[in-house]
């Protein structure tokens, strides 16, 4: 019997059972288990995990138990210096694109406010979900922790929240997004460039209150969708701002 020390650190408890939360607990591991078989084993999907040290020493998921390890296990983004150390995932995505799971439909309409190329459709399924993020290259969005733990899904975030604002908030700050926000450059509907045009072009389109009180427009070539900078405009600042 094979028997190991486990300790997870920061948000990584919040899939543990509370027994198990915030302290080290022993267990019992398959001969030959991997670290990624265990962590997974314990509850936490892989793509949460930005480091793993084994008897100090930093481990990737391939690592085999051993009797007497002790395993410490670190999430993503925690405030830890882990240059030096080796990372679980040696290639970063060259671009921040996100594929939505069907109950994260409020999110990605909000992540496409923000100008986050973000696919999302009611109808995909799981396999759908892990093609994409295969194909594509795209970071999966869900609260579905067993999706996460596909071992085709390299990267992807267990979203917390329940509702849409604050889901936002939680992967703005957790991928430190802020800085790559370009608002209104994305249709909301169809994910696609929006592209500027004159007022003139689509003023017949217009609601009269728009036309007296607004002067930059965009449209969707996909769908024809008019944009403006109005209350969602006003009230996703407030968001970001707060």
């Amino acid at each position: 019997m094979v028997t190991a020390t486990f300790r997870f650190h920061e948000a990584l408890n919040d899939f543990l059972a509370p027994p198990r939360r915030k302290r080290e607990f022993a267990v019992a591991c398959a001969r030959a288990a991997t670290t990624k078989h265990m962590i997974e084993a314990l509850g936490v999907p892989h793509t949460e995990v930005e480091l793993i040290l084994v008897n100090g020493e930093a481990a990737g998921f391939g690592r085999l138990i051993e009797d007497g390890d002790r395993v410490a296990v670190y999430p993503r983004f925690a405030a830890l210096e882990v240059a030096p150390l080796l990372r679980v995932r040696e290639h970063p995505l060259r671009e921040t694109r996100f594929v939505a799971d069907a109950h994260l439909g409020g999110l990605a309409r909000m992540l496409r406010m923000l100008g986050f190329d973000t696919l999302y459709d009611n109808h995909f399924d799981d396999d759908d979900i892990v093609d994409i993020c295969e194909h594509d290259g795209r970071i999966v969005l869900t609260r579905d922790r067993e999706l996460l733990k596909r071992r085709a899904v390299t990267h992807g975030c267990y979203v917390h929240a329940l509702k849409s604002e604050a889901q936002l908030r939680e992967l703005v700050e957790r991928l430190d997004l802020a800085r790559s926000v370009r608002p209104f450059t994305l249709c909301l509907h169809c994910n696609a460039p929006l592209r500027a045009v004159d007022k003139a072009s689509v003023l017949d389109r217009l609601p009269p209150r728009v036309r007296e009180h607004y002067e930059r427009f965009s449209t969707c070539d996909q769908c024809g969708r008019v944009y403006w900078e109005g209350s969602h405009f006003r009230n996703m600042r407030r968001l970001l701002d707060g």
